[in-house]
């Protein structure tokens, strides 16, 4: 049980993470609340846990006989890996028992989940003490009269969830934080503190911070803590409206929070009855100033600029559901090296620990609710709870996240069938109103797929930002319609490839498939109700009315196996400008060159190991931020190519499409705006599996027993070149004070489980995670494949 003071004892307030000694079993049991129950054969885990990701991968699992209105599918056709093939489905119980030492009678106690797939019943010695629906909503309960001073509490959580229920893996169980707070009955609400900025020049800035706080005769104080902890400015109040109090603190030269520079400052609020202090809040938030303005567009503190953002589901590959700091942290790294500067919570509302991060590492965030309303997509999906939940839900995510500076929009829904009629454009309202009421600050979207309907109902009309999945033909006509004045690329692309696999002859296609079920890293493949990316950088580049974009998607994600989704044993996404193990494919540095506008790039694909294509057409690509280069196969020159307008792929490609493969060297020289050679880069064909090469992202991590490292394992031939298309069987293990935690290769057809210690390389690379415990020291992973020399690499955890 990990304990994390707030206040301190003498103050009343006591924060308590419940992440260790869960006991945890599946299946149905009606006595599993009661305290005395006999839980001693139950499955050990922590929290966060995700029961299904350990597998295995099985066809009939959610197997759904379905045509997707959203992917324009006419008729029904059996769809395997829709959900990830995983065993999400069934219910489910977790128990802990926890004491509170510093809980007196007369104080106040509630438990707070983060996040719980799914429909959670929770019960606490034995009484039933309130339950919610939405999977991915946080919610808390008032646990005062169940709880036992001096004594264990038993804590029981029925968690169930049906098939058809989702349109990608949504995990299972209690994947995100449980908390238990012990506060006095002279306390600041949860979630009761608002942080807003409404006016910020380059001397002042005006910090408004709204409190509820229970309680008679109390009085309130805040100082504001800048980014090196030093105070500010400070605030004292004793007037409170109902149980509000409203504090104007000026903080004088403010630094302001931005992607580029992202500067956060802290406020502590004091609550005190005469002069004992009976409770005490930290809010970290930033100053910044956004706006949306007709025929302008975005502008963050006061500087008008397009969004550079991808779409995220939920899970991290290889961990499933179960939210990891470490891993997050690796995603918003990989992306940041991109260039992307904001993200979109797709489709559902976003861990805490990514919002925090996001906070920290400079990224504007689209928070993001629901994927139905009251119309469903799938059988047993939100809408059984829309009518109940809805207002509940939003009020929940905007009062749990609304002091996050990252968040910058909020979304109501995603490509709800309700775009069509009356009735949808009434909850559409209905629904921003809400956001509006709780947090007047922000703007609302919806990701609109169905844009003709949208336009002919006036449901567009009322969204503060029109936003518009796809339907880039559409985009001048909806300009033109809606009242906003600018438009958002909502979702964008839906590009599909798989990492390092090439296929001939070199052409657009539209949902192509393949006897081997990958998809062309030719990035010139794409689906039916989509395109490929430079149709969106025209967009953004041409038209001023355009905002930004999000792309879908920044990484793979488990489900939703487009273009295969009837095809098995295709389970996981191909959209992701990285795979499931966060290893980037091609396109990754397409829109790298895009917008990484500090740091040089240039990327050849493909790799160049064709034996058997000997003298066939093998087009040779060039990702740059450079305008010109020329290419070189075994130092004959292939000519000069310029970017130019012709078409969208050569406005941002550069294009050699003549080439006739040969063994050897391909060599790309860039040249700079005056014409002379800048950079260059080379591709060489490799020969036979020679050894392993091991690289881990970080070499020093925590000893908290959460940390993790990733290793990029590669396999080379001897004189280095990576071996492009090696599929080799490797093992891993690992020694020390640390322990294998999972491995990912990347590959949407691999039934291998993530957990278990052996997998198949996927285009010559996998990624192996090692997971500190926690104790201080090194730990040593080796890894094995037959024939080949073993790789070794030493991490070292710390405290």
């Amino acid at each position: 049980m990990l304990l994390i003071s707030q206040v301190g004892l003498a103050q009343g307030r006591v924060v308590t993470e419940l992440a260790e000694n869960w006991k945890f079993q599946k299946g149905k049991n009606d006595q599993a609340h009661q305290v005395n129950f006999n839980d001693k054969s139950w499955e050990k885990v922590t929290v966060p846990h995700d029961w299904a990701i350990y597998g295995p991968f099985d066809k009939e699992i959610d197997k759904q006989v379905v045509a997707i209105d959203q992917n324009n599918e006419k008729v029904a056709t059996e769809k395997t890996g829709r959900t990830g093939a995983l065993p999400y489905i069934g219910e489910a119980w977790y128990r802990n028992e926890f004491t509170l030492p510093h809980y007196k009678k007369g104080q106040k106690v509630l438990i707070v989940f983060e996040g719980a797939m799914s429909e959670p019943k929770v019960f606490v010695n034995g009484q039933k003490v309130g339950e919610w629906a939405y999977g991915y909503s946080y919610f808390y309960f008032d646990i005062t009269d169940q709880v036992q001073e001096g004594k264990k509490n038993t804590l029981a959580v029925h968690l169930s969830n049906q098939g058809q229920s989702s349109r990608w893996y949504p995990g299972a169980g209690l994947y995100r934080k449980v908390q238990v707070i012990v506060k006095n009955q002279e306390s600041i609400d949860q979630w009761g503190t608002f942080v807003t900025t409404p006016f910020i020049s380059k001397d002042l800035a005006k910090v408004n911070i709204k409190t509820k706080a229970s309680g008679n005769n109390v009085r309130l104080f805040t100082q504001i803590k800048d980014a090196q902890g030093n105070i500010v400015a400070s605030d004292s109040s004793g007037q409170a409206f109902g149980k509000e109090f409203e504090q104007n603190i000026a903080v004088a030269n403010p630094q302001l929070w931005s992607p580029e520079k992202p500067y956060l400052y802290t406020a502590v609020t004091r609550l005190y009855v005469g002069k004992t202090l009976k409770d005490e809040v930290t809010t970290r938030f930033g100053i910044r100033e956004i706006s949306y303005k007709p025929n302008v567009g975005f502008s963050l503190n006061g500087k008008v600029r397009k969004f550079k953002g991808v779409c995220l589901h939920h899970d991290l590959g290889p961990l499933g559901a179960a939210v990891n700091k470490a891993a997050l942290r690796r995603q918003l790294r990989i992306l940041k090296d991109m260039g992307c500067d904001a993200i979109r919570s797709s489709h559902n509302m976003p861990s805490i620990e990514q919002l925090e991060l996001a906070d920290e590492m400079g990224f504007m965030f689209l928070a993001e609710s629901f994927d139905e309303w009251a119309k469903p997509k799938v059988k047993n999906g939100y809408n059984r709870f829309f009518e109940e939940y809805a207002e509940k839900d939003i009020i929940n995510l905007v009062h749990a996240t609304r002091n996050h500076p990252s968040i910058v929009m909020w979304s109501s829904g995603n490509e709800v069938p309700d775009q069509w009629g009356a009735e949808g454009v009434k909850r559409a309202k209905r629904l921003q109103d809400i956001f509006h009421r709780e947090d007047p600050t922000r703007p609302v979207t919806v990701g609109m797929d169905q844009v003709k309907a949208t336009m002919a109902s006036g449901f567009g009309a009322i969204m503060d930002i029109p936003g518009l999945n796809y339907r880039t033909h559409l985009y001048e006509e909806a300009f033109a319609t809606f009242p906003q004045g600018f438009i958002l690329g909502s979702e964008t692309a839906s590009t599909v490839s798989s990492r390092g696999i090439y296929k001939f002859p070199v052409e657009k296609g539209i949902e192509k498939q393949y006897p081997d079920l990958q998809s062309s890293s030719y990035d010139l493949e794409y689906c039916s109700w989509s395109n490929l990316p430079e149709d969106d950088f025209v967009l953004q580049d041409d038209k001023p009315w355009v905002i930004g974009e999000f792309v879908w998607t920044g990484f793979d994600y488990l489900g939703e196996p487009t273009p295969y989704d009837d095809k098995w044993p295709s389970r996981s996404s191909y959209f992701g400008i990285n795979d499931l193990a966060g290893l980037p494919k091609d396109r990754f540095y397409l829109y790298r060159s895009r917008w990484n506008t500090k740091e040089e790039t240039l990327h050849i694909l493909p790799h160049w190991n064709w034996e058997g294509r000997e003298g066939q057409t093998t087009p040779v690509f060039v990702y740059t931020n450079y305008d010109s280069a020329e290419l070189f196969i075994n130092g004959k020159s292939q000519g000069i190519q310029k970017k130019h307008n012709a078409t969208p792929q050569t406005r941002y490609r550069l294009m050699w499409l003549d080439v006739k493969y040969e063994p050897g060297t391909v060599k790309v020289v860039a040249f700079g705006k005056d014409g002379k050679p800048v950079a260059e880069r080379e591709v060489k064909t490799a020969g036979k599996p020679y050894k392993l090469v091991l690289e881990a992202d970080r070499k020093e991590i925590s000893a908290d027993g959460k940390d993790l490292s990733y290793v990029t394992v590669s396999v080379v031939d001897k004189e280095g070149n990576l071996c492009p298309t090696a599929t080799n069987q490797l093992t891993f293990s690992v020694k020390g004070k640390g322990a294998y935690r999972a491995a990912s290769n990347g590959d949407p057809t691999s039934l291998e489980q993530f957990h278990l210690p052996t997998m198949k390389l996927f285009s010559g690379k996998l990624v192996v995670l090692m997971q500190s415990t926690d104790q201080a020291g090194a730990m040593e992973l080796t890894v094995k494949g037959k024939g080949l020399q073993p790789g070794q690499v030493t991490i070292q955890s710390r405290k």
